[in-house]
Formats: C-alpha cells, sequence, structure tokens
C-alpha cells in the first residue's frame, strides 16, 4: 500500500514553512521498501566502481537493495550489470568475485552463459546425452541484463529501465562540471576505504549537503576552510551540495602536490564542490583529484559507504607519489569518520516519537532541503 500524499505535505512546502521527512522515512521497513522502488529501482542509482571488475573476465556479485547482480567486465572490456540469476531454476550464479574461465556456469545444472549474457549450453536438457530440445529457444534464455552507465568510474543502474538516458538525467551536472570530463585514474586499495555506519542512508546525504555542521564537526578543515568560505549549490531535481572558495591543500612539507586536471577556469585554483547525486553517490571535485561516495543501503538504519579516491594523471599512480596518496587518503578518512557519531546521532533521535521531522534553517540548510524536495516529490508521485 503506498503512502498517503497527506504525510508529506509538510515536506513540499517552502523552506521556511517546511519541516523534514517523517520518522517513519528513516525506521520503517515498509516506508524503506518503497524507497527501493520509487528512489532507487526508478531512477539512476550507483552499485559499484568500475575498478571492481578491473581486468577482462572479472565477475563480482552485488546485492543491490536485495536484487541480485553481477558485474562483469566483458571481451570487448565493457562493464555489464546482469541480474545474478540463472534462467532454468533460479539458481546465484556468482557467489563471491572471480575470474570466469570460459563462461559464467550456474553451479546448480551447468547452464552456461557468455560474458554478454548469452545462453550458450544446456547441458541433457533434452536429456541423457541430449543438449538441446525444441522447447528451450537458447536465444530467449539469455540472463536479464539490467540496463547501466559508467561514469567517472561509477557504475550506474536503472532498474526499471524507464529513466531517461543518464546524459539526460544527469545533464545540469555534467555541464556544471564540464571541465572534468577528462580520463581519471585509481590506483587501488591506498584510494578507497569503506565505511559502515548505523543509520539511514538519507541521513549520510543530508548531513554530506550542507557545511553548517562544519564549525563543531570538522574544526580541523574549518580552521582554513571556514563556514564562511562556503556557498550553497541548488538543483532539487538532480543534485545539491555545496562548495568552498578555499581549496589550498598542504599534504606534504616539501610542496610536493599531485597534477592539475587540464585546462580548468582559474577559478578551480581555490574553489572546490561537494554535490550528492540524489539518490546515492556524494561527489567531490578538486583541481588535482576526485572522489565518490556510494552510499549502499543495508537495510532502513544502516548503510555502507564505499570510497574512491581518482586523480588527473596517470603519473600520479607511480611510487614517488604513494606517500602523497596515502596522506590525502587518511586525511578524507579522517573527516569522513568524524561524519559517522552525528549521523548515527541522529538515527537514534529518529525514534523520538515527538520529533517533526525538524526545521530547516532558511539560509544554512537550503541544500538538504532540496534532498527532502527530490525524495518526498517521488514518494508521493508512487503512493
Amino acid at each position: 500500500m503506498g503512502l498517503p500524499k497527506m504525510t508529506l505535505d509538510h515536506v513540499l512546502k517552502p523552506i521556511g514553512q517546511s519541516h523534514g521527512l517523517p520518522n517513519a522515512h528513516y525506521t520503517d521497513e515498509s516506508v524503506f521498501n518503497e524507497e527501493r522502488q520509487s528512489l532507487f529501482f526508478k531512477e539512476w542509482a550507483a552499485v559499484g566502481f568500475a575498478s571492481d571488475v578491473p581486468e577482462e573476465a572479472d565477475a563480482v556479485p552485488v546485492d543491490f537493495l536485495g536484487m541480485p547482480l553481477l558485474l562483469v567486465r566483458d571481451r570487448d572490456d565493457i562493464v555489464r550489470v546482469f541480474q545474478n540469476t540463472c534462467r532454468h531454476r533460479g539458481m546465484i550464479l556468482v557467489d563471491e568475485p572471480k575470474k570466469v574461465r570460459g563462461v559464467i556456469r550456474c553451479p546448480y545444472h551447468s547452464w552456461c552463459y557468455s560474458l554478454d549474457g548469452k545462453l550458450k549450453t544446456t547441458p541433457h536438457v533434452g536429456g541423457p546425452g541430449q543438449n538441446l530440445h525444441e522447447d528451450v529457444n537458447r536465444d530467449e534464455l539469455g540472463l536479464y541484463e539490467v540496463r547501466s552507465h559508467l561514469w567517472q568510474g561509477i557504475v550506474f543502474v536503472n532498474v526499471s529501465g524507464d529513466a531517461s538516458a543518464f546524459e539526460d538525467h544527469a545533464a545540469s551536472l555534467l555541464d556544471r562540471w564540464s571541465e572534468f570530463e577528462h580520463p581519471v585514474w585509481y590506483s587501488g586499495s591506498d584510494s578507497a576505504f569503506e565505511l559502515d555506519v548505523q543509520s539511514n542512508w538519507k541521513l549520510a546525504i543530508e548531513n554530506y549537503c550542507e557545511s553548517y555542521h562544519l564549525p563543531w564537526i570538522h574544526p580541523g578543515l574549518n580552521s582554513y576552510s571556514r563556514l564562511e568560505d562556503h556557498y550553497n549549490i541548488l538543483q532539487t531535481d538532480e543534485f545539491s551540495g555545496q562548495g568552498t572558495m578555499v581549496y589550498n591543500p598542504s599534504l606534504e612539507d616539501n610542496g610536493k602536490t599531485f597534477s592539475n586536471f587540464p585546462d580548468l577556469n582559474k577559478k578551480w585554483d581555490s574553489v572546490a564542490e561537494y554535490i550528492a547525486l540524489f539518490p546515492n553517490v556524494l561527489l567531490g571535485v578538486h583541481r588535482d583529484h576526485r572522489f565518490a561516495i556510494l552510499i549502499l543501503p543495508q537495510g532502513p538504519e544502516r548503510s555502507l559507504e564505499r570510497i574512491a579516491i581518482t586523480y588527473a594523471s596517470e603519473a600520479m599512480m607511480g611510487e614517488d607519489y604513494a606517500d602523497l596518496r596515502k596522506r590525502n587518503t587518511e586525511q578524507w578518512h579522517e573527516i569522513f569518520a568524524e561524519d559517522i557519531e552525528v549521523v548515527e546521532g541522529m538515527q537514534k533521535g529518529r525514534h523520538g516519537p515527538m520529533f517533526d521531522g525538524g526545521k530547516f534553517s532558511p539560509v544554512m540548510d537550503e541544500s538538504t532541503w532540496c534532498f527532502h524536495q527530490w525524495a518526498a516529490t517521488r514518494m508521493n508521485n508512487a503512493a
């Protein structure tokens, strides 16, 4: 049963009169299941990184909100996403990351699929020694491929198949950051980490969108990139976030730095931006590196955050930059970890029955309010 539209009327008001989403949207399993359909499966959502399958024939299973998916890099170096389910009896095909030797073989009855999802062999399907049967049309029994798109090393999927093309869906962001549309380089484990957070996925998005909390939660960061140095970024139907006019990293005393992206406008000498691409990707761009955080819901009150940092030049992947990459990763890990206590604290607060969704600051909370508007609009449309 859909949620009554009236329950979100108080959210869909101008920011000065609006309150946030109700407690049930952070604690209730049935609401979480509605979000699964309305906010994730109908939209473009991130499920992993291309670096999860770095080489030809790599295959990685992904649990996407209970839906079994399989990320595969095929023989043409294309990253594909399939439902990780055999067309015969529904057996899971791959249960752990692996290198596919030849074909994807179902462990139950050995039906085999090529890396582009085609059904290749059906042993004994017509009886012992008979590998064909007139009622089993292999051409019609390939793996279900999930619509996917690869952007900046992030694997997005649209399960419903109904969303507009990714380039249209994210058009405003692609235009805003068009100067950064260059290949990025990822060095592996020294530029990645994960955080397990005991909170609803939306709280991580809401916290990331605003800079209001910097003086109290990120005192180190705020010491040089102050609250007054930040500005809001608003695009209700697609993304929101914040930026800083003071980006001046100093990771090594000797002044060594990463290479910058080519042909950037001079403003990026000091500007960096941090945007949440709805529903579940947090992005940061700087003149010399980018990062992406995938917020992967594990239930109403738990989320996994996967962080990957990428660089502007292949030269940054060398051993002579290993210490600098390590310092950069450690710095971001420290900043993101500082958010965990407040995000988990807000989750605990959502069990207070008298909490009314919260009052937004019309000045400081605009970006977070945008996210609430996005989510409430789509939940209402599904009701």
